[in-house]
């Protein structure tokens, strides 16, 4: 895009999730738009297209579509997920759920984990999770969404998708709000040296121009990689370059609590209709992997699915835009690639030029995206800096010098339990003291401010919740019985 002319033509180059979301939010949210949609082939190692487990952030972009649980939810086999159960990361402490929402009620000024910290200290307290709403319906095989008078007000969930059946809808969804699809392949793609995008060769001799192009092409970044190969390795913080998938059916009883075990190569998971083993290539050979993970899920694994952990500073520049895998790849821990994808899109529509791009606007996302894609970087990092593990991988990654905002976020924790505030993050300061604490990462000292809270108030406060959770789980429907309720809502 050249010029003043205002923008009006955007071609979206990819054929899965993250290319539909992209063709689909921009023709929704921007109407007056051409989107046209170039339907490669997927790529086999984009993990944002074929990880199934989402955050609750998939939720937000289908209620900013317009898609309602019929059509995101159930009509596409969808199973609700609370969370992750963590077993093995740390040698010789019991399992920890990681659940999305609040751990614990707020009283007092201080946050919640610095006086479960010191009740621990005291010997009066029960493991964390065990105060969060989400784990506990979680680990009982219970659901229900968020809802007001009872315990369960204020949680989050996110998705376990049928991949092939979410992709379906998402196209349909696309192509019915105006997004022009045309089937291809990439021959060449023209940029002039300026780093500007001018058109994009196929193969069947077709010539595309347009004023913005998305990149959504997954890890081969096709079209922004035809102006530069520039990206920031993460490798010595996050260890795994390898992923396996195995597809299973959605069980009688669908888990609503996915299971990530750690292993001495990297770590494996089940989420019900998806098993998976990442792992480090350098610690276990693809056939090792490929063996562990089939007498596991009683699967037979699909291909190997490399993985460069790292980011583009610049994911737009010029007239081209990277999102997903395309931009930024981490390994699946805490099922962060489509969220990243999301996100990436939900901020280009924000900072849509009116017409050529200005370094202003290109700056700015450039420096929302790195700082996003850092502090997922930071978490999920932080899972391996604080792992209990003998094993050689796990030392080697404990012993590295970690990312300096990570570093900065680990002392001040160390100290006295402070999580201090990043600008654009994923995880919030519950989520951070769940995986911390799980781990047993523990202050040094307990932090001076809880003692506006009498010690015996502050117990007796969490005793309660505590027991108001009890409570309340058992009259929660098990995950099927909620998902048979909705679809007979939506049949009837």
């Amino acid at each position: 895009m050249t010029g003043s002319a205002p923008l009006r033509r955007v071609l979206v180059a990819g054929g899965g999730i993250t290319a539909w979301c992209a063709a689909a939010a921009l023709k929704r949210r921007a109407p007056f738009l051409e989107v046209t949609l170039l339907a490669v082939a997927p790529s086999p190692d984009a993990l944002a297209d074929r990880i199934a487990c989402t955050l609750p952030s998939l939720l937000g972009f289908h209620g900013d579509l317009g898609i309602g649980a019929e059509d995101g939810i159930v009509r596409t086999g969808a199973g609700y997920r609370l969370g992750t159960l963590f077993s093995g990361w740390a040698t010789g402490l019991p399992d920890y759920v990681h659940a999305y929402g609040g751990y614990g009620r707020a009283f007092g000024a201080t946050a919640f984990h610095l006086h479960w910290l010191r009740a621990l200290r005291d010997g009066q307290s029960d493991a964390f999770d065990r105060y969060s709403p989400a784990a506990m319906l979680a680990r009982a095989g219970r659901f229900m969404p968020a809802t007001p008078e009872t315990p369960f007000a204020n949680h989050e969930y996110g998705l376990t998708l049928d991949m092939r059946r979410h992709a379906t809808m998402l196209r349909a969804f696309a192509l019915h709000v105006g997004v022009r699809e045309m089937c291809g392949d990439i021959a060449r793609v023209d940029v002039d040296s300026r780093g500007i995008v001018e058109r994009v060769s196929c193969t069947d001799g077709t010539a595309l121009t347009a004023d913005l192009y998305i990149d959504a092409t997954g890890p081969e970044a096709r079209l922004r990689g035809a102006i530069d190969a520039a990206r920031d390795a993460w490798s010595a913080w996050l260890p795994c370059d390898r992923v396996l998938l195995a597809e299973s059916v959605m069980p009688v009883e669908p888990t609503v609590l996915t299971t990530v075990t750690a292993h001495t190569a990297g770590w494996r998971w089940t989420s019900g209709v998806q098993s998976g083993l990442t792992y480090a290539a350098s610690h276990l050979s693809d056939a090792k992997a490929e063996r562990i993970l089939r007498n596991a899920s009683g699967a037979t694994p699909e291909a190997p699915i490399r993985v460069r952990p790292g980011t583009r500073r610049t994911p737009w520049r010029g007239n081209c835009v990277a999102i997903g895998d395309a931009a930024t790849e981490v390994e699946p821990l805490e099922w962060c690639n489509l969220h990243l994808a999301l996100s990436a899109i939900d901020r280009l529509v924000a900072m849509l030029p009116g017409a050529a791009p200005t370094p202003v606007e290109t700056a700015d996302y450039n420096r929302q995206a790195l700082a996003e894609a850092e502090r997922v970087r930071d978490f999920l990092a932080a899972h391996y800096r604080t792992a209990k593990r003998d094993d050689p991988l796990w030392r080697a990654v404990a012993a590295s010098d970690p990312p300096t905002s990570l570093a900065h976020t680990l002392a001040q924790f160390a100290e006295r339990g402070r999580l201090p505030f990043y600008e654009e993050e994923t995880f919030a300061r519950d989520s951070w003291a769940a995986v911390l604490l799980g781990q047993g990462f523990l202050p040094r000292r307990i932090d001076p401010l809880v003692a506006a809270v009498p010690a015996a108030a502050a117990q007796a406060a969490m005793a309660r919740h505590h027991a108001e959770i009890a409570a309340a789980v058992p009259r929660a429907p098990t995950h099927a019985a909620f998902r048979a309720a909705q679809t007979r809502q939506i049949c009837t």
